[in-house]
């Protein structure tokens, strides 16, 4: 299976960080390994000091395809999660001042909590799916799907230009603004429509 991500698929979160608007969707990606799930605690690396939460929704893909076109991109995912791309923004920003790729500062052990799935199905709009990210009890995130720059479809078609998706492959859809660090002892916890999805203890 293959971890998608796409990057500044907010407005707000890209300005939030000083980042143009992309014209195109960002990819990249995440090792298995990253994956974090069951509700485990996040243990917090010693190689960073500045560690932010980004929660997002989370596609699930259904079926294998490649080059896919609009009018069938709907077909190929069916379920979507809550999840966090934890980010070390340290090494992240200077690896971006070098040029240089910055998958050690989103592809790292761990670095990619995530929920249970829930069918679209079983949401009453699957094109405007609302999410919260919680830090200690308080809502640092409140997003809506509706608002992404770049549809699940657009985002479908895209990968597949470059990439075979195929079934359970996931798709990091992309963070709204509220993003920040975390620290040990910090409680994250994700909802979808209001009901909650993820639990993290940091540690």
């Amino acid at each position: 299976m293959k971890i998608f991500c796409i990057g500044r698929n907010y407005i707000d979160h890209a300005k939030e960080l000083n980042n143009p608007v992309p014209s195109e969707p960002l990819i990249f990606m995440k090792p298995s390994t990253a994956l974090l799930v069951n509700n485990k605690p996040f243990y917090h690396p010693d190689y960073s000091n500045n560690i932010h939460y980004e929660g997002e929704i989370v596609l699930r893909v259904c079926k294998n395809g490649r080059s896919i076109q609009p009018e069938f991109a709907s077909r190929y995912y069916d379920a979507v999660a809550f999840g966090i791309d934890f980010t070390a923004r340290d090494l992240q920003d200077k690896l971006k001042a070098k040029g240089q790729p910055w998958e050690i500062a989103k592809g790292f052990d761990r670095s990619a909590p995530i929920s249970k799935f829930i069918s679209l199905a079983d949401l009453k709009n699957p094109k405007a799916i609302e999410f919260q990210l919680k830090k200690n009890g308080e809502v640092v995130q409140d997003g809506n799907t509706k608002d992404l720059i770049f549809s699940f479809d657009t985002i479908i078609c895209h990968i597949s230009r470059y990439f075979t998706l195929q079934t359970n492959d996931y798709i990091f859809t992309g963070t709204p603004a509220g993003v920040g660090p975390i620290a040990v002892g910090d409680v994250l916890d994700g909802f979808v429509e209001e009901v909650q999805m993820l639990h993290c203890q940091v540690k």
